[in-house]
């Protein structure tokens, strides 16, 4: 009912032409779920009847769309990693600068939890994404395929919007003025690395602090509410290990619990920093997907306590700020962790040998076809 994955990728699905128009926010009690389902599974046979395949439907045009959408619902950051794993089979990159400075233009538009005040149920009665769409206007590509064989445009134009209704916001008083989510670089994440700006603390949104380190998720679970722990409500909390490759499998781990003594202390933000993935239902000024990840030799492994650590996030930086000789000191010493797979055969050693980087999905590379294109296309 929040605005969690699952109610996300409904969203982004519906606006990549794959759903049914006025799918995606239908409470799961309503009959309107049943009907949706039949004439789903209806439309199901027509389509193959038509031969309109996936790929018609998953153009650049719809997956942009779907960005768009992403960003207007400030919806979770683990859209970013379904949507770069189904662009990749397409043989589409999606460029995470050009993502970013899409969301420069588009704020979030939709008053939902976690990060506003309503629930999936009133947004289904406020339209759903018709009405998101309505607002977001000349942003979408209207022109776009989905799976009923017509447009998106023409899609909208059938679906009921509400006249009045307080839940989707319009471009000139949005929720908040940019996208829910931020891509950040620096010398901490040469290849990306996201925040969910619209779920975060805006005074932290700058902040330069030291680093307190977890080498992994053990780590973090046996030392974290230890009251011995050296950290204050300053430092940058630092989990290391927790990727596609160090978990092994990218949890949901990036919501890094406040120390006890500090959540005891009245403590409720703090900024954390992980290569894990975090909950869509989760808020916090916290930095995931930091790629490459730290299992593999990124710079988040050379991370030590005391360094100090530096997020700009209206300038999109993350930064170690460790001098580049003592990094490449640590980098010629560093090894990699204890815990590294050993699997000799089976799915593991698979998913090992062949699982990408969140920003190209953490999908198997031998699945995902050779990179044509980029998306989105900023002019």
């Amino acid at each position: 009912m929040v605005m969690g994955t699952a109610s996300t990728m409904a969203l982004c699905s519906e606006a990549l032409g794959m759903m049914l128009p006025g799918s995606a926010a239908i409470p799961a009690v309503f009959a309107e779920r049943m009907r949706n389902a039949e004439a789903t599974g209806a439309r199901a046979v027509s389509i193959a009847k038509e031969r309109l395949t996936p790929d018609r439907v998953m153009t650049a045009d719809a997956l942009e769309n779907a960005l768009r959408v992403l960003l207007a619902i400030g919806g979770s950051t683990n859209a970013i990693v379904h949507l770069a794993a189904v662009a990749g089979r397409l043989g589409i990159g999606i460029d995470l600068d050009a993502f970013d400075r899409m969301g420069r233009e588009t704020p979030v538009l939709v008053d939902l939890k976690p990060t506003g005040q309503h629930y999936m149920e009133h947004l289904y009665e406020a339209g759903g994404l018709a009405t998101i769409a309505r607002e977001l206007g000349p942003l979408l590509h209207g022109n776009a395929l989905t799976i009923t064989g017509q447009t998106l445009q023409q899609n909208l134009a059938r679906c009921r919007i509400p006249e009045k209704q307080g839940v989707v916001k319009s471009l000139k008083d949005p929720v908040f003025r940019e996208g829910g989510i931020a891509v950040l670089r620096g010398n901490l994440a040469p290849d990306g690395a996201i925040i969910k700006q619209s779920a975060a603390t805006a005074r932290l949104m700058s902040h330069t602090g030291r680093a307190v380190t977890f080498e992994s998720l053990e780590d973090l679970a046996n030392r974290i509410d230890d009251p011995a722990l050296d950290v204050t409500a300053d430092d940058v909390l630092v989990l290391k290990n927790a990727g596609p490759k160090g978990a092994p499998g990218m949890p949901e781990a990036g919501y890094i619990p406040i120390p006890r003594k500090l959540a005891q202390q009245g403590v409720k933000d703090m900024v954390r920093i992980s290569d894990a993935r975090m909950s869509g239902t989760a808020f916090g000024s916290i930095v995931l997907h930091v790629t490459p990840e730290s299992a593999i030799g990124g710079p988040l492994a050379l991370v030590k306590n005391g360094d100090r650590i530096r997020l700009d996030v209206p300038q999109r930086r993350l930064e170690l700020m460790v001098e580049e000789s003592e990094l490449a000191t640590r980098r010629k010493a560093w090894r990699p962790p204890e815990t590294a797979d050993l699997a000799e055969r089976g799915y593991r050693k698979l998913f090992m040998q062949t699982v990408q980087q969140a920003d190209r999905g953490c999908d198997f590379d031998f699945l995902a076809a050779k990179v044509t294109m980029h998306i989105p296309r900023m002019s």
